[in-house]
């Protein structure tokens, strides 16, 4: 069984950063992909952030080249750090896992069957 548990959200003025952290119990095959993904009210669940166990990363096309995701050594830990924030990035931010996605699924919710509570990230501007 794997459990997942973010931390970090909080808010911040538009242009500030945020690095939000995943706790992962019982770390298995299940965790090959991990990812972060965020639900604005009255929006579907989008992908965030995809890190695959060997390293490769995905990023949805809104946060390329602001946020980063990753991993400590022991892959206990998933990160991720935002920066130049928008008020459109705030969102109940959620940690995810799976043991094996489509490529073309990565960011998309239905593969992960694994699911943290959520943290909140909040931009004013």
């Amino acid at each position: 069984q794997v459990q997942l548990v973010e931390s970090g959200g909080g808010s911040v003025q538009a242009g500030g950063s945020l690095r939000l952290s995943c706790a992962v119990y019982g770390y298995t095959y299940n965790t090959y992909y991990m990812g972060w993904f965020r639900q604005a009210p009255g929006k579907e669940r989008e992908g965030v952030a995809i890190i695959r166990d060997d390293g490769f990363t995905i990023y949805a096309d809104s946060v390329k080249g602001r946020f980063s995701i990753s991993q400590d050594n022991a892959k206990s830990t998933l990160f991720l750090q935002m920066n130049s924030l928008r008020s459109e990035d705030t969102a109940m931010y959620y940690c995810a896992a799976a043991a094996s996605v489509p490529r073309w699924l990565l960011l998309h919710r239905e593969p992960y069957s694994y699911w943290g509570q959520g943290t909140q990230v909040t931009v004013s501007s």
